[in-house]
């Protein structure tokens, strides 16, 4: 790092004698830890436990097994994730909302520090949330870049070591160009913060999958948003060495009657991304968007039959916990099968990661969508 600094110094001073404009390198003094923080995640057999919900999204889900939506219930919860012995063979990062990066357990152990002792990177949940994009139609747009440098900084102080902001589009409502345009510069401003606070950015203009639209439309719609993404990062100097993306697979809409194969799913994917997505980012984190934990495994599977360019991994929510919430209930004498269920879910995706999973052992609930048109965090 120190040479390149001293490289480019030698470059401006030699462009001012010889009147050449001088090129611009950007360097902060978190660039060398966000390209390590990077990388660890996108470590091979691992990927990211998104377990960011909003408390009010969080409490939906206590609410399916009964339990009332209390911070006593949504710790309990999130405790059991966290403390799942073996977890960090399979897990590399963990997406929290701000209320459980300063939480502790039961016991009185930071949540951050039951992560960081099994090699969980702890990340958190930076935006404010969507609200309607004025003058387009029906569309949405996210908030939460005012103060984003101040609270940045604090989840750094406080162990974060990578962030999470979701912007998404809507295919049946356009997309609009002024709906693309706000996402992607909206994720890049965010970008540019949080490296700049030691933060690794998760990137995620999540293309939703509510409509009745084909896989080609599906294709179209995410080549579009993931151009006008990268345009708006490299504009801000976005380290793309330093950053992590969140995409939806390339699929047809829930409402579709064209289902295709997990073949067709990565290939349409793979070839989005191929023609969007420089090598130098480390890794691709998909998202599941409604998918069953089956389909979302088989997918990723899939797409790890041939080397990719980047790490090509998971940053699963529902289709991580999906199981774990109907076997926990809510009764402390199901922890330890809850946690087991966690396990299970999590080794099948590290063995997707590596192309190597067997489905024959899936349950018939594997099989259960969790999709929720117009979903919310």
């Amino acid at each position: 790092m120190a040479f390149a600094l001293k490289q480019a110094a030698a470059q401006t001073v030699a462009a001012k004698a010889t009147g050449r404009r001088a090129v611009v390198v950007r360097a902060t003094k978190y660039d060398d830890e966000l390209i390590q923080t990077a990388n660890k995640i996108a470590s091979k057999g691992r990927g990211i436990l998104a377990m960011d919900e909003s408390n009010a999204t969080c409490g939906k889900r206590l609410e399916s097994i009964g339990l009332e939506n209390t911070e006593d219930n949504r710790r309990a919860y999130r405790e059991l994730l966290v403390t799942t012995p073996g977890l960090g063979q399979y897990i590399s990062g963990a997406i929290m909302f701000e209320e459980t990066l300063f939480q502790s357990t039961s016991t009185g152990k930071k949540m951050t520090d039951c992560l960081t002792e099994q090699s969980i990177v702890p990340g958190i949940k930076v935006d404010k949330g969507l609200v309607p994009l004025a003058n387009s139609n029906g569309e949405s747009w996210c908030m939460g870049l005012d103060g984003l440098d101040k609270r940045c900084a604090e989840y750094y102080k406080a162990g974060a070591r990578f962030a999470k902001w979701r912007s998404v589009v809507s295919i049946p409502a356009g997309p609009s160009v002024i709906a693309l345009r706000d996402c992607a510069y909206g994720l890049a401003r965010y970008a540019a913060i949080a490296q700049n606070a030691g933060l690794v950015p998760i990137v995620e203009p999540e293309v939703l999958l509510d409509g009745d639209h084909d896989i080609d439309r599906c294709m179209e719609v995410q080549e579009a948003i993931w151009a006008e993404t990268f345009k708006y990062m490299a504009d801000n100097n976005v380290m793309f060495e330093g950053i992590l993306l969140k995409p939806a697979m390339v699929t047809p809409g829930a409402d579709s009657k064209a289902k295709v194969p997990p073949e067709t799913v990565a290939s349409y994917t793979l070839k989005m991304l191929r023609r969007r997505v420089p090598p130098a980012v480390p890794g691709i984190m998909f998202l599941s968007g409604g998918q069953s934990e089956l389909e979302a495994t088989l997918n990723l599977n899939a797409m790890n039959q041939s080397p990719n360019p980047w790490h090509v991994s998971f940053s699963y929510a529902r289709a991580l916990q999906n199981s774990v919430l109907k076997v926990w209930q809510g009764k402390p004498e199901n922890l330890q099968a809850g946690q087991e269920a966690l396990l299970k879910r999590a080794k099948a995706n590290s063995d997707a990661q590596q192309g190597k999973y067997d489905p024959s052992n899936e349950s018939a609930d594997a099989s259960q969508r969790t999709y929720e048109k117009g979903y919310k965090y």
